[in-house]
């Protein structure tokens, strides 16, 4: 190689360092990502030559040659990246790595060697033949611009960068703008806005690595999101997942759903099924059963959860013959759905089975007496009650659980003497079977979506079922209750309940937390025993909270009562919520502006934003 980076050619007009690429050289010929150091290369990186011309850049080269003088073929090089990747996860003392260098130690010749193919694999890659015409053009996304400060503030979002911190472990009092990505989402969806095309690949890569943002993110990204998928095997996840990102023919014209359901990638079909659903169920499910037997069994149980939309009694005869599926996890979504329509035979079956095992103890004290199945018969496995228990779990008790769980609520008035849910939780249970019992009806309560039943069992439920027996009670109810619980018992318990209520927190929920805030704080507890706690305030608590969270900022006077550090810390921990708050406030109102995206709104788009965002 030339001072200047130019190429040698050999006799044969091989190219030093392989065809593949693998040392990308600069201006001065010298390899990137110190490369020299791995081949041997002299400074102004001139390559030693064979006489056939091809390149000795030795056993770390990362582009070995043949003798006349191309490349190693692709599997060869993608199976020494993975030796090198298997040394590296087990360590050079367990696994020795495919390399060595003379004077060096094992682990130093894995790390050249791991430099070297890194820059191979991101500079070298040669492009293929062109073949035939290129990809059809990127779909029209009819959806509203994003305003010129939301597509910036996007772009900030996507970088992930803070403004501002230290490089210690302590967070500081910057907002974690990672967090505030799924917000941001939601509230753009809400508006019906559309992405800026220079985002896309960042919102992608976004979604690939956080599986908690994938349906907002790709509803946002639309089906330009989708299109961009197809040409990135790292996005396939859209491919498979993104119901939200589809673009759907009109759903009145049944020969485009017809051929889109035959036709389209597997997001696109869920997403046709999701809405033909939503506007005609028993449209959508005759569309399912037109292919139903040549589906694969996890897309079957994909498609079987779009009719909980619009679940009704004629969906009933099609979820029974699904009872008799090839698929288990099949079988057990459809007895899960027939179980949620009170009226169907299904649910009728398991409520016969239930009630003769459970009765009421009319002397003097009642009480309710428990006999559990001694087997589980054909009937009940046909009717999805699976039939070995886990580690642990005593065989009755786990049929009497899913007897229970699968009968209708309204059976067990009239089989306890007419008592309302709240005297039948009331009554004792003989022989221990109220642990059991109760456990059932919680399932019960929070897959039948019963009010009634949800607030009578919500007091002793155990902690694994009480946030999702409250988010069965309305919106209010729920942020009352959670207020009640938190000024009673403090913020100990309290993450699990906040978690299922409605955002942003009510008046009096987000006054009882930062009351509780407060308190800990004055007691001088450590900060992060209520990071979770903290987290979720920055992300629940209404905007407008900042102004009273200001005067908590200031630091404590620490006693000798107080942990050492603690009053730095809460205070570091308050002004970042409310810089938090801020930030959102300022986020809510940049989506509602009417400025629209165009030239300009990414001129400086923020260190590490997508490449093509300038």
């Amino acid at each position: 190689m030339a001072a200047h980076g130019d190429t040698d050619s050999g006799p044969n007009g091989s190219t030093p360092g392989g065809t593949d690429g693998g040392a990308k050289g600069s201006t001065n010929g010298s390899a990137v990502g110190g490369v020299n150091r791995a081949t041997g290369s002299s400074a102004n990186g001139d390559a030693d030559h064979g006489p056939n011309g091809s390149a000795n850049g030795g056993a770390d080269s990362g582009a070995d040659s043949g003798t006349d003088g191309s490349a190693v073929g692709g599997a060869g090089r993608e199976a020494r990246w993975e030796e090198l990747v298997t040394s590296a996860l087990l360590g050079t003392d367990r696994r020795t790595p495919p390399v060595s260098a003379a004077g060096a130690e094992a682990p130093d010749a894995l790390l050249d060697a791991a430099a070297l193919a890194t820059v191979r694999r991101r500079a070298g890659l040669l492009p293929s033949a062109a073949a035939g015409e290129g990809p059809a053009p990127a779909p029209r996304d009819g959806r509203r611009p994003l305003p010129g400060a939301a597509a910036q503030r996007l772009a900030t979002l996507l970088a992930g960068r803070a403004s501002g911190g230290s490089g210690s472990g302590r967070r500081g009092a910057a907002p974690d703008l990672a967090e505030l990505l799924p917000q941001w989402l939601a509230a753009a969806n809400a508006h019906g806005y559309g992405p800026p095309a220079p985002l896309l690949p960042a919102l992608l890569d976004a979604a690939r690595a956080r599986t908690d943002l994938r349906p907002q993110a790709l509803a946002f990204a639309g089906p330009r999101g989708l299109w961009l998928a197809r040409f990135n095997t790292e996005w396939r996840f859209a491919l498979r997942g993104g119901a939200g990102s589809a673009a759907l023919p009109d759903l009145a014209d049944r020969g485009a759903v017809q051929r889109l359901w035959e036709e389209g990638l597997f997001a696109e079909r869920v997403a046709l099924l999701a809405a033909l659903r939503a506007r005609d169920p028993a449209g959508a499910r005759e569309l399912l059963l037109s292919t139903w037997p040549s589906e694969r069994a996890e897309d079957r149980l994909m498609f079987l959860d779009t009719l909980r939309t619009g679940l009704s009694d004629d969906d009933e005869p099609f979820l029974d013959e699904s009872l008799g599926d090839r698929s288990s996890n099949v079988r057990s979504a459809a007895a899960e759905l027939l179980s949620g329509l009170p009226r169907s035979a299904l649910a009728q079956r398991m409520a016969r089975r239930a009630v003769a095992c459970v009765a009421l103890d009319r002397s003097w004290r009642p009480s309710i007496q428990v006999e559990a199945p001694y087997e589980c018969d054909a009937g009940m496995r046909r009717d999805g009650v699976v039939p070995v228990p886990p580690a642990g779990r005593g065989e009755r008790s786990w049929w009497l659980g899913q007897l229970v769980e699968a009968a209708p609520l309204d059976v067990w008035s009239a089989r306890l003497g007419g008592r309302t849910p709240a005297k039948a939780v009331a009554l004792p249970v003989a022989d221990d079977w109220r642990q059991d019992l109760h456990a059932a009806w919680c399932r019960a309560a929070i897959r039948q979506r019963d009010p009634a039943w949800a607030r009578a069992l919500l007091d002793g439920a155990p902690p694994s079922d009480r946030s999702r027996l409250l988010a069965v009670l309305p919106e209010e109810e729920r942020a009352a209750t959670v207020a009640s619980f938190i000024a009673k018992d403090g913020l100990s318990e309290a993450f699990q309940l906040l978690g299922v209520c409605a955002v942003p927190w009510s008046g009096p929920l987000g006054g009882a937390v930062v009351d509780a805030l407060d308190i800990a704080r004055d007691a001088g507890s450590y900060p992060w025993s209520f990071s979770g706690v903290m987290g979720l305030a920055e992300r629940c608590l209404h905007p407008r909270e900042a102004d009273r969270l200001e005067l908590l900022t200031a630091p404590q006077k620490e006693t000798e009562d107080t942990s050492p550090g603690a009053g730095g810390y809460w205070s570091e921990a308050f002004r970042r919520l409310v810089a938090t708050l801020r930030l959102r406030a300022e986020m809510y109102a940049e989506l509602s502006a009417e400025l629209p995206y165009g030239d300009g709104a990414l001129t400086n788009p923020p260190e590490g934003a997508a490449p093509g965002a300038r």
